[in-house]
């Protein structure tokens, strides 16, 4: 299995939260509300940048993003695993449902959503 797998991750993530008897408090609720502090936390380090800052962050600004991204990505790992929800296959799906809600010669160069196209 390659050293990046989510798989991997899960079980490192697992191994850190029995060790420190965490998993009691692991549950999808409280994962879920973590996951969306983080994000929080994420957002707050665009906020009032220009889109063009967004993109082209200093060096301390963009670790920083990076470690909020962790924060979110191992909460997410963490609750697919109390849940038994195999994020891979999950993308897999949702992928195919967009590419059906949004098809190209459809929506090319617009970002509204699904429901705001004419039918």
């Amino acid at each position: 299995m390659p050293k990046d797998s989510l798989d991997n991750l899960n079980d490192r993530l697992k191994a850190f939260a029995q060790t420190r008897n965490w998993e009691q408090f692991h549950n999808p609720k409280n994962l879920a509300m973590a996951m969306i502090a983080e994000c929080a936390e994420l957002v707050e380090h665009f906020q009032w940048l220009t889109p063009e800052q967004s993109i082209d962050l200093p060096e301390e600004k963009h670790d920083a993003v990076a470690l909020e991204m962790a924060d979110i990505l191992i909460y997410l790992i963490r609750c697919s695993e109390r849940l038994d929800i195999n994020l891979i296959e999950a993308v897999e799906r949702k992928m195919t449902i967009n590419e059906a809600r949004y098809p190209v010669e459809k929506v090319f160069g617009d970002a509204r959503r699904a429901s705001e196209y004419d039918e």
